[in-house]
């Protein structure tokens, strides 16, 4: 079974769909009898009409070509200029898909008329469905200016601002809407715990709690995922761990581990389900490509940095760590989660040692992290997670750095930093 995500992401399943919805339309549009004297008919004979449809269907086949084509540019430049983990996104970009799926579904609307335009009986007739013809205009002018707003659409979704919102806005609503709240603690492994093992390799995809407490609290045990949503597990290597609650051992706990495992979505790539980090990665990687030799182009990193920011403000202002629910009865379920300073160490981390060198680079991280020093969080260890990545920026930029006067606007941040953890 398909997931949301899955769906969102495949380039197939609209135009499919808009094909369904096209050859429904035309049995509804064949139906209906119009006078030929009527302004909604075609004015023709059958063979005009059929030389019309013929004609729509091989129109759209070009453009449908051309469509693809323009595409797979579109995926081949933000592979090798920002980031392989972009493509995506661009595959799920709605857009795309309706103007491919208007196409297609034209295509198999002009085509399918061509079995009842003229023809019925297997012998030729003089009567046919002027308003289903009507039909197969609309919806070439319709694709063609679809194909029109798919190339001002194209143009600007390449711009590195436009893929950096785009992000920005995903990881954006997986911090606010599907991200686990973390904060918990969650009961040690005890030592007698039996561990589960995965299914298949991937990622982990969706962790549905609910489920996994509901099989908790029907075997009495407690449950304690070991991967965190978005990370990589192996086939036959430990998933979770589950114990008894209470020093009773559960009267039956047969299909509880197959339960379990059921409620953990393993999937082939990193999605934006409950995985926050995902997007925190894209733009890492964008503002890394940017800082490498072959590219060399700070401010597109400085770009990402300011992008970070942003994310990094909303994130510093949640419950951040493990989850953990709890049933009255003993049951408990924890779901491993990354704390603020992981995030922040992973992230800034990356971006650090790649452009130690270049004093805005530098700069823009610690603007960042006088952004998540200003903020008043829950998590217990933000200042030190702060005040550590600050130190490092300095002492790297200390070292890359060959001109003093270039290291005064770095210092001045850093004190930044310093001013803001005080307050």
């Amino acid at each position: 079974m398909m997931s949301r995500e899955h769906v969102r992401d495949s380039l197939w399943v609209l135009p499919a769909l808009s094909v369904v919805g096209a050859l429904g339309a035309g049995a509804v549009l064949s139906a209906a009898n119009l006078d030929a004297g009527s302004p909604l008919a075609f004015q023709g004979t059958p063979d005009d009409a059929r030389t019309l449809l013929i004609g729509i269907a091989g129109t759209m086949v070009t453009v449908i070509a051309l469509l693809l084509g323009l595409t797979v540019v579109a995926l081949q430049l933000s592979s090798t200029q920002y980031s392989p983990r972009l493509l995506r996104n661009f595959l799920r970009d709605r857009p795309n898909q309706l103007v491919l799926s208007a196409c297609v579904a034209t295509f198999a609307y002009s085509t399918a008329g061509l079995y009842t335009v003229g023809v019925s009986g297997g012998s030729r007739t003089t009567e046919f469905p002027r308003l289903a013809v009507t039909g197969a205009i609309v919806l070439l002018f319709v694709s063609l200016g679809m194909l029109v707003f798919f190339a001002d659409h194209l143009g600007h979704s390449i711009q590195i601002d436009s893929i950096m919102a785009v992000v920005e806005r995903n990881t954006l609503a997986v911090i606010r809407g599907g991200l686990l709240e973390g904060g918990g603690t969650g009961s040690p492994v005890a030592a007698t715990a039996l561990a589960v093992p995965a299914p298949r390799s991937g990622y982990v995809q969706v962790v549905r709690v609910e489920r996994m407490l509901a099989a908790a609290r029907g075997g009495g045990l407690r449950v304690r995922l070991r991967p965190r949503p978005g990370e990589h597990v192996v086939a036959g290597t430990t998933l979770l761990w589950i114990w008894p609650a209470t020093t009773a051992r559960p009267a039956a706990t047969a299909t509880v581990p197959e339960a379990l495992v059921h409620a953990v979505h393993i999937g082939r790539e990193r999605t934006f389900d409950q995985d926050a980090a995902f997007g925190f990665r894209q733009l890492t990687d964008m503002a890394c490509k940017a800082l490498s030799p072959a590219v060399n182009d700070p401010y597109t990193a400085v770009q990402a940095i300011e992008r970070l920011s942003v994310l990094f403000r909303v994130l510093a202002t949640r419950p951040l760590g493990c989850h953990v629910d709890r049933d009255p009865g003993g049951a408990e379920v924890t779901v491993p989660g990354w704390t603020f300073g992981e995030y922040l160490a992973t992230m800034s981390g990356l971006i650090r040692r790649y452009g130690a060198a270049e004093p805005t680079v530098v700069t823009a991280l610690l603007r960042l992290l006088s952004t998540c020093a200003a903020v008043d969080g829950p998590d217990p260890g933000r200042p030190a997670a702060i005040e550590e990545q600050a130190r490092l920026l300095v002492e790297d930029a200390e070292r890359e750095v060959r001109q003093p006067a270039d290291l005064r606007e770095v210092r001045a941040a850093a004190a930044a930093v310093r001013a803001g953890l005080d307050r």
